[in-house]
């Protein structure tokens, strides 16, 4: 008689990179996830299937207005990170995310929010990848049961016992190797095969987008366990019903 082929969900933490996005996936039986890239977010849902639980280091949910230092879950997370805590950007109302320029954001951005603020630069980057999940989310409502928006640092926080890292993942714009090994160290305790690391990130995304998408995939498993929670810890959705919350 053959064995049962193991069951479970495929797990997947993912991050932005240079490329797009890259992916860290653990499929059901397995020990030893696997890392790639996609250049786009629709792509990397369709490779995994539809039995996939997948935890993205990227804003989901966008306000219409925003009061106080950007959305809800934001506001939730700082005050855990510490030194850590300027990893954590103040994402404007969803107008301002659609808009097409830095000067448009920045304008709508103030017009919808109280106290009137403009966009960082760092947020601005991220429009375009947070237009590509919620574009899909909008399209797909199966989808936003499988896909959840966690944060790097804040995960690092709780797999440690909520203690925030030490070191910083990068100093003066390169990576500081002390942040990166203590972010290994955390993982290793959490069962991530640290061979990963060794081998180094696929060509098109750098070692620190490779530890993120690693601790997003912890977080991943943690849902589908039924272990993580959602911060703030009473989320509220956006216009379209998406959920406004960072999980961990």
């Amino acid at each position: 008689m053959s064995e049962a082929a193991p069951s479970g969900p495929v797990l997947v933490g993912v991050d932005g990179c240079r490329a797009g996005w890259i992916a860290v996936a653990l499929h059901p039986g397995g020990t030893r996830p696997e890392a790639r890239i996609f250049p786009r977010f629709a792509d990397l849902v369709a490779a995994f299937g539809a039995d996939t639980i997948i935890a993205v280091d990227m804003p989901i949910g966008l306000p219409d207005r925003i009061g106080g230092s950007g959305r809800g879950p934001e506001q939730a997370i700082r005050s855990f990170l510490g030194a850590r805590r300027s990893s954590v950007f103040s994402i404007p109302a969803r107008a301002a995310v659609e808009a097409e320029t830095y000067q448009a954001a920045c304008e709508l951005a103030q017009l919808h929010s109280d106290p009137p603020k403009k966009v960082s630069k760092q947020a601005f980057f991220l429009f375009s990848k947070i237009l590509e999940i919620d574009r899909l989310l909008q399209s797909d409502v199966g989808l936003r049961s499988r896909i959840i928006e966690c944060h790097p640092e804040f995960s690092f926080c709780r797999l440690n016992n909520m203690v925030p890292m030490r070191f910083a993942k990068k100093t003066g714009g390169a990576l500081n190797p002390d942040g990166i090994a203590e972010r290994i160290n955390v993982l290793a305790l959490h069962g991530m095969d640290s061979d990963l690391f060794t081998d180094g990130p696929p060509r098109g995304a750098a070692m620190d987008d490779l530890v993120d998408a690693s601790v997003n995939l912890v977080i991943a498993g943690r849902h589908a366990k039924g272990l993580t929670e959602t911060f703030p810890a009473n989320p509220v959705r956006d216009r379209h019903g998406i959920l406004i919350a960072i999980h961990g």
